[in-house]
């Protein structure tokens, strides 16, 4: 009988290794006690399957197993929703501070680990802050505890806080994206998005992940598409290419007429002709805000505050 492995899934979307002795019997999603960097940590445990098992065995490049402490019971369980009650108290306490002080960070969560040793307070701020004074404040409210003040950047606020996407599921960052990919405007634009910041930008206020994931994708449905704006041939007559639908594989032409009608590519063909039709190709580098405003899309690129990796 092949011998069971147990991973948890610890920040970043990243799993660890943990060791279950022999004598201890635990289920899959069952809360378990591990030691971590940062101390004791509650948290789930999961059933390797066996191709995930065969890849850790002959991989220089998984991570160290965490060391098992126990399966948490049901005094450790109520423990635990006492501990989830002090760190919103927490958080809260902290927040009051930093408004005293005046100080431009916005504070994201709070964490506590289960021994208590340790308190962290994750936060982002658009530039370096000076919380030497928040710091010994803090140290006068929660005695006896290590305080972490951690600067995070807003995409790693978007991954811990979690939350559904426009698409409908979980946020990719927040999911299985362990990483942060360098993402810019030019990829929704040869997607054919709408240069608009609430179509193509999370809830983090960058641009979206799937834009990088789903780029390839793209560029292989946009091969044998005529750039819009050029003269082809219809089976209707002569138009400009008004819009391209990738995924679909249809070409939108505008006609003579003015009419806009849906060709696909097959149907069309480039032509070295003078047609009389005006094409309004969008402004890529300004966009409008759904209220109107007028702002810079680079806004929504990547910039030393996106991202840390400091979770």
């Amino acid at each position: 009988m092949t011998e069971k492995k147990y991973a948890v899934r610890y920040l970043k979307n990243t799993y660890y290794p943990v060791i279950i002795p022999d004598n201890i019997s635990v289920e899959d999603g069952q809360m378990i006690l591990v030691r971590t960097e940062k101390g004791e940590e509650a948290l789930k445990v999961f059933t390797v399957n066996s191709q995930i098992a065969s890849i850790w065995d002959n991989s220089d490049l998984k991570p160290e197993p965490f060391p098992f402490i126990r399966v948490m019971t049901q005094r450790d369980l109520q423990i635990l929703d006492d501990i989830k009650k002090e760190e919103v108290e927490s958080f809260f306490k902290c927040q009051a501070l930093v408004k005293q002080h005046k100080l431009t960070m916005n504070l994201v969560q709070c964490r506590i680990t289960f021994d208590k040793r340790k308190i962290t307070f994750y936060y982002t701020a658009p530039e370096r802050v000076d919380f030497r004074a928040l710091l010994k404040d803090l140290t006068q409210v929660f005695t006896r505890v290590r305080i972490d003040l951690r600067h995070i950047g807003v995409r790693d606020e978007t991954s811990i806080l979690e939350g559904t996407g426009v698409c409908g599921r979980p946020f990719c960052c927040s999911s299985f994206l362990r990483k942060f990919a360098t993402i810019n405007v030019k990829l929704a634009k040869d997607q054919g998005m709408p240069i608009a910041p609430g179509k193509i930008s999370g809830t983090c206020g960058r641009l979206l992940c799937c834009l990088t994931y789903e780029y390839s994708n793209y560029i292989d449905a946009a091969k044998g598409m005529p750039p819009v704006g050029s003269s082809v041939m219809t089976p209707d007559g002569l138009g400009k290419v008004y819009y391209l639908q990738f995924l679909s594989g249809k070409v939108a032409v505008k006609m003579e007429d003015g009419k806009v009608r849906e060709f696909p590519k097959g149907d069309i063909e480039m032509v070295d002709a003078d047609v009389n039709v005006e094409i309004d190709i969008p402004d890529i580098n300004n966009a409008y805000a759904e209220d109107g405003e007028h702002i810079d899309i680079k806004q929504l690129e990547d910039d030393k505050n996106s991202s840390t990796g400091n979770i």
